[in-house]
């Protein structure tokens, strides 16, 4: 393109302006397919390279003749008829309806590539195809009269979603069922089984300095290995007050914002492979150590959604975004800090090595990878992603890796595990 300023978007005319605001690189990619034809022509169009190669003006002049700023209708359905990314008019006619859900007729370039793409899920892209126009153009905090439901999910939309189009969309199809119920059970079966071995103990903190606390058939210990289900129970125990109060405050803001707008499938899915790769970065990195609490999926959870953030800056309209951000790394920090330390300084006499650190760190790697992956993928289809079989892949084949160490590699490097109590 000519060297000068960056000339302003094209719009398509029809009632309304339908498209503007385009990324530079989708017009100059029409530019190309108009002035040189589409891939394979055998003739160029009639106008010649010399042509192109003279300036975004003299292109001007072939998309928008009058010198308006504009795209007519015509001209842009010509134009995507026989662009190199095959538009067929189903999408075609959903980006017209995309573009009248927006509050200011626009869509931008990337909602633009994942129409084309066909990014979208079934049922978001069946719901605009078939022109339901429940998505209102105002944006969703100038909305009046909502009652206390109402608001509460516009204010989770805002905290999760970073895209106003997608806000909308969740806000007009949200439903009461089926209801975020996996955060919420986990969240109380762990305050019920730490109530009973309160009780039982007469001990509210550290009680993992307790022989019947570990004695515990939830608790992951290395010498009972052998019993799978101890890679996960061990969520259900908590160090003490300290530990469940932290853990249930995260799940609970965090977590139920999450799985109201991402579903219980995929956020139970994230949960559950942080608490899984917790209990197995631990048997492989710290193999003497014993594991309780839920801290490799709050932390899964937690780090997904800090990344997810992070990565749309700019489109984020949580309010106080960066000292909300600040606050929660340093209470994460503090809490990995606390675990470190109970770990190698424990304050008072133990029988055995203290619960290990390592699954809050697993736990954040599994929602950097995974985690942010789902959260970005809003109502669209992960099983079509290959990045999304590659992080499955990788998952799987850690999990094969863990189970053939902690099938052989114990006995193998002779590691003394403290007896089990």
């Amino acid at each position: 393109m000519g060297s000068g300023a960056n000339p302003p978007a094209l719009c398509i005319l029809g009632r309304r302006p339908l498209l503007c605001n385009l990324d530079e690189a989708v017009i100059k990619a029409l530019c190309v397919n108009l002035i040189y034809g589409p891939p394979g022509a055998e003739e160029p169009c009639s106008v010649s390279r010399p042509f192109y190669r003279d300036g975004w003006t003299e292109q001007r002049a072939v998309l928008d003749p009058d010198n308006t700023g504009f795209i007519a209708v015509e001209n842009f359905t010509s134009l995507v008829e026989h662009h190199e990314l095959q538009l067929d008019p189903s999408k075609l006619d959903m980006l017209l309806a995309l573009v009248q859900s927006n509050e200011e007729g626009q869509v931008c370039y990337q909602e633009l590539i994942e129409l084309m793409s066909s990014k979208r899920s079934s049922s978001f892209r069946r719901a605009i195809a078939n022109g339901r126009r429940t998505l209102q153009r105002e944006i969703l905090l100038d909305e009046t009269g909502l009652g206390l439901y109402k608001r509460f999910v516009r204010y989770v939309a805002y905290e999760i979603l970073p895209c106003e189009t997608d806000r909308r969309w969740y806000f007009h199809q949200n439903r009461l069922c089926p209801p975020p119920v996996f955060i919420a059970v986990v969240t109380i079966v762990q305050i019920i089984v730490f109530m009973c071995y309160g009780i039982m103990l007469n001990k509210w903190v550290l009680q993992t300095y307790q022989p019947d606390f570990m004695k515990s058939p939830l608790v992951y210990h290395p010498g009972h290995r052998a019993q799978v289900w101890r890679f996960f129970s061990y969520m259900f125990m908590h160090v003490g007050l300290e530990q469940l109060g932290f853990n249930a405050l995260l799940q609970l803001m965090i977590g139920v914002p999450l799985e109201m707008v991402h579903g219980i499938l995929r956020i139970s899915l994230l949960y559950m492979a942080g608490v899984l790769a917790g209990s197995l970065t631990v048997s492989i990195t710290d193999m003497r150590a014993p594991v309780v609490g839920g801290s490799g999926g709050v932390y899964a959870l937690c780090s997904a959604h800090l990344a997810n953030v992070v990565m749309n800056w700019a489109g984020m309209r949580c309010p106080y975004k960066l000292l909300r951000m600040i606050l929660a790394l340093v209470c994460m920090s503090s809490e990995v800090g606390r675990a470190v330390w109970l770990r190698f300084s424990p304050p008072l006499p133990s029988s055995g090595p203290q619960p290990s650190f390592m699954a809050h760190l697993s736990g954040a790697v599994v929602g950097i990878s995974m985690g942010l992956l789902i959260l970005r993928s809003y109502e669209e289809s992960l099983q079509k992603q290959c990045s999304w079989w590659v992080i499955v892949f990788s998952f799987i084949t850690f999990l094969l890796f863990a189970i053939f160490w902690n099938i052989f590699a114990y006995e193998l490097l002779g590691v003394q595990i403290p007896p089990p109590p």
